[in-house]
């Protein structure tokens, strides 16, 4: 069947955009500036090119077509960006590859690492060393010594909390913080995200860890392909085991039982605050704050078919919740403006999606469906013309280098659904 008019232009506006950027990475990798822990609040003259030499600009970076709304003027986050989740096009951003400390986001990279690994089934007794290491002031979920979990519980506890003591557990679990560390770095380097540095694997404040808000949204992008990474951060309340004890009244007194207590996620466009209301369509994915990083935080939303990423950092207004407000704004924005905004850039494609696509190549590179969890450039076999995107059905070399540029498009990405059926505050 063939492609529509429009996700065929899409695509290859986002091709050319990725082709390009391929020529820039290398170059601006090199001229780089080297990670800092408490950055300036004026970014570097020159950052990375990946995705387009416009995202290696600093300021903002935006093309407003024939009917484009304007940018919300009270945006005073250091770095921001706005995307389609489905073509990758980059509607807008503001000092993309700015290498910045990323706070608890770092998670996304955490579980798009490991979540593949355990099934949800397992169980772990934490022994105190699983809890070594952690930083002072950490946020915590509650997990005891001696206490089972299951890595479903676990996972819970990462995503809702942002529990470092359950990152530490996963850790242990995966050979270890070292392990742990290389293999989140060894993964961005598959996604292209050359701006990240990662020193701690629960984003905790250390010296030369680093990520930009162009790297957080590849992560969240690859991260929410996996049907389990979209569960977890979608959902906005759960119940976490607590200690076994014995209990003192009621039907039980007498008999050791686990008691058990509810987290809500802390992610305030998904669960709402008494200033901030649940986002419309909001489906994750992860927040962070740090002394050196201040707010951060990278959002997934869903409108009327679109799916809109948006990351920021670090708002320089202290205001409560203000950096989900900021990103409240820019998604509001990216909804009425997409469309109508020329693109800016893109987000690039996984390594190996690119690796596929040479020519000879079968034009797959792993899927959600696939035991790795990793992407696939794509699908036509599935056919379908809901969710996330019809699979391109034209025969010939082009779809070769399409599929690379925008393996997303190719999937069927459930969001809209993952966002109806989720539990509202």
């Amino acid at each position: 069947m063939p492609a529509p008019k429009k996700t065929i232009r899409r695509s290859l506006l986002v091709t050319s955009a990725a082709l390009s950027s391929l020529a820039l990475t290398a170059p601006a990798a090199l001229a780089a500036p080297s990670p800092s822990t408490s950055p300036s609040a004026t970014p570097p003259a020159k950052m990375s090119g990946v995705g387009g030499a416009r995202l290696g600009q600093p300021g903002t970076q935006v093309d407003l077509g024939s009917g484009a709304p304007v940018l919300p003027k009270d945006i005073t986050a250091r770095s921001w960006i706005v995307s389609d989740a489905e073509s990758g096009e980059v509607l807008a951003a503001h000092n993309a590859h700015w290498r910045l400390p990323p706070a608890s986001t770092m998670k996304m990279l955490f579980a798009d690492t490991v979540l593949p690994k355990f099934p949800k089934t397992e169980k772990h007794k934490v022994v105190p060393s699983d809890l070594a290491g952690m930083g002072v002031g950490s946020s915590m979920v509650g997990i005891k010594e001696g206490e089972t979990y299951t890595v479903h519980d676990l996972w819970l506890g990462v995503f809702l909390r942002s529990g470092n003591d359950a990152v530490h557990v996963l850790s242990a679990m995966n050979d270890g913080v070292g392990n742990t560390v290389k293999e989140m770095n060894e993964h961005a380097e598959e996604l292209q995200a050359l701006d990240t540095n990662v020193v701690t694997p629960d984003g905790y404040d250390a010296p030369k860890q680093v990520s930009s808000a162009y790297d957080l949204t590849l992560f969240a992008r690859s991260g929410l392909q996996k049907k389990d990474f979209r569960e977890y951060c979608s959902t906005v309340r759960a119940k976490f085991p607590g200690e076994t004890k014995k209990a003192k009244k009621g039907k039980n007194a007498g008999r050791t039982v686990r008691e058990s207590f509810e987290i809500q996620n802390t992610n305030r466009l998904l669960s709402g605050d008494y200033d901030t209301p649940v986002y419309q369509g909001i489906a994750g994915v992860k927040n962070g704050n740090t002394t050196n990083a201040g707010a951060t935080f990278t959002g997934v939303a869903e409108r009327d078919g679109r799916v809109l990423l948006v990351t920021v950092m670090h708002p320089e207004k202290n205001d409560h919740n203000e950096v989900y407000k900021e990103a409240a704004k820019l998604l509001d924005w990216g909804f009425k403006a997409a469309g109508k905004a020329t693109p800016v850039g893109a987000l690039v494609a996984p390594k190996s999606a690119q690796a596929s696509a040479q020519p000879g190549a079968s034009g797959q590179a792993g899927g959600a469906g696939d035991p790795s969890g990793k992407p696939v450039a794509s699908d036509a076999a599935r056919g379908g013309s809901g969710g996330m995107g019809v699979a391109l059905a034209i025969a010939g070399g082009v779809l070769v280098l399409l599929a690379a540029a925008t393996f997303l498009v190719n999937r069927r990405w459930p969001l809209p659904d993952l966002v109806r059926r989720r539990t509202r505050p």
